[in-house]
């Protein structure tokens, strides 16, 4: 497409001056070539995603590796403007992935289990940037600042690896719905704001190394003090004023629109959320959680439960029930944020891999080691949960676990409930064992926004993030394939929402995913 001004020319696809052969800058239309490139590598981030996800169950790792291929860290046949697009497309993905997470959050879980979550957090953190200390600055002589960097990087949690995780680790099992899960979710979100924490705290080290002056105390307290009163002010405005009023006032007058209503709401919750959060300081992913949290307040109890529009035909008159968030987003967006939006995420990953500066002798020996401690250093984290459940009175442990194991629960011993405890920790530490975008972008600033970060020490920092990338969810899905129905119908596995049907047994309500909205009342919907 050419510029007549203000607006490009549209132009028919041709077969001259292929892409691969012009600069960028000369192209005047979208050739054949051009097509079947993109062709090609979405093919492949499909192909790719399935085959990962069939023999290693792990389905994000195929889109990373064809990122690698077509992007700049190996044959670079895509154009810089695509992958920076890509990139762009990939991130509203991860968005919308961490916001369909909040819409789906159990938060009677999350707030049953937050000083838990509180506990592995900060045990993620402190082992990784101890452990690096111990390995980069006294074993391989590296600085303390670039240590201190490269740990912080390592001390992150890939956000949108987790949810990742979470929503295509079993068929069957919901681990969003799992107790295990709730920590899970709360320690990557908190893991999420300490990474920015440190990414806020590397950037003010490149405008000191400068001469610059920042002040320290307010880049470290904003965003802590930002997530801390969004976290507080979210659900008490969602439950004492805007659920109210929406259920008072609008949801019986959206309910005619049905879904349309619903996608209106959740664009404009999203973008306020977002915004919010960027400009307090905070991440735009803990803000997009949010979202999905506060919109899962909004609807009446009985709605949210309703397998969507319901017809009832008096007279000729249907009267329609508006459906749920949740319905809404399965409905319009899951599949294209699924196939083709969360793909392009781990694709972008892949394109900001130095892929080629790994595979040098010292770069390969110091990176595996490394890599190897960083998994120790988060699969540490499950520790936690064996070591409450030994610490938690018996009493205590089936009350956490629900009115549905009352009977037999009761009289476990200390040992039994440790042992119950032990696969389920370890689905902790392995989930968080992934760095991901959130590691990436530490070290990166690190390296081009500093002069602290030497090559070496980044490239050894970044084989870390990489084969932690690929093998935590490659850990956590040979678990859950092996363990993971032992898992959800644990201590630790699904609870009943409060005020379940308690006549039926706990496989019965819990043990599979809920279908998708029926034929029948998709034309409802409509």
């Amino acid at each position: 497409m050419s510029s007549t001004g203000r607006f490009l020319q549209y132009h028919q696809p041709d077969s001259k001056s292929p892409s691969l052969l012009s600069p960028p800058q000369a192209l005047t239309s979208t050739t054949v070539v051009d097509l079947l490139i993109l062709i090609s590598f979405f093919a492949l981030l499909w192909l790719s995603q399935y085959l990962a996800a069939k023999i290693i169950r792990a389905g994000i790792l195929g889109p990373i590796v064809a990122g690698i291929i077509y992007g700049a860290p190996l044959a670079n046949i895509l154009l810089t403007e695509w992958q920076t697009t890509f990139l762009a497309l990939g991130y509203i993905g991860l968005i919308l992935l961490i916001f369909e997470g909040g819409l789906q959050a159990r938060l009677d879980l999350l707030q049953a289990n937050i000083l838990l979550s509180v506990c592995a957090a900060t045990t993620g953190i402190i082992f990784p940037i101890g452990l690096s200390f111990l390995l980069l600055y006294m074993g391989f002589g590296y600085g303390a600042v670039e240590t201190f960097i490269v740990g912080a990087a390592l001390s992150s949690t890939s956000l949108g690896t987790t949810f990742a995780v979470m929503s295509s680790a079993s068929e069957t099992i919901d681990f969003s719905q799992t107790r295990v899960g709730a920590v899970l979710v709360s320690a990557a979100l908190i893991d999420d704001v300490s990474g920015l924490v440190m990414s806020s705290v590397i950037q003010s080290l490149g405008s000191v190394s400068e001469g610059g002056s920042v002040n320290l105390g307010w880049l470290i307290s904003r965003p802590i003090v930002a997530s801390i009163a969004m976290t507080i002010i979210t659900p008490v405005l969602a439950k004492y004023v805007l659920a109210p009023v929406f259920r008072k006032f609008l949801q019986h007058r959206l309910a005619r629109y049905g879904h349309r209503s619903n996608i209106v709401v959740m664009i404009l919750v999203l973008c306020a959320f977002i915004t919010i959060a960027a400009y307090a300081g905070t991440s735009v992913l803990f803000g997009g959680f949010l979202a999905g949290v506060l919109l899962s307040y909004l609807p009446s109890a009985r709605n949210v439960n309703s397998p969507g529009k319901q017809c009832e035909s008096q007279g000729g008159r249907q009267e329609a029930e508006l459906p749920s968030f949740v319905e809404t987003f399965e409905h319009y967006v899951q599949d294209v944020q699924r196939y083709v939006l969360e793909p392009l995420f781990f694709a972008s990953i892949g394109f900001a891999i130095p892929f080629l500066d790994l595979w040098t002798g010292s770069a390969v020996w110091h990176g595996v080691v490394y890599t190897l401690l960083m998994i120790v250093a988060k699969l540490v984290v499950g520790v936690w949960i064996p070591l409450w459940a030994a610490l938690s009175p018996p009493s205590k442990a089936v009350a956490h676990a629900g009115e549905a194991r009352t009977g037999p629960a009761a009289s476990r011993t200390r040992n039994s409930r440790v042992k119950a405890a032990v696969s389920p920790g370890c689905l902790l530490g392995m989930a968080m064992v992934a760095r991901g975008e959130i590691g990436l972008l530490i070290i990166q600033i690190g390296f081009n926004s500093t002069t602290y970060l030497s090559q070496a020490a980044f490239v050894t920092g970044i084989w870390a993030i990489l084969l932690n990338t690929i093998i935590g969810p490659i850990a956590a899905g040979m678990l859950v394939k092996h363990r993971g129905k032992a898992i959800g119908e644990g201590v630790w596995g699904v609870i009943p929402e409060p005020g379940a049907h308690s006549g039926s047994t706990h496989a019965e309500q819990h043990a599979r995913r809920p279908d998708r909205t029926s034929d029948a009342e998709k034309r409802c919907s409509t």
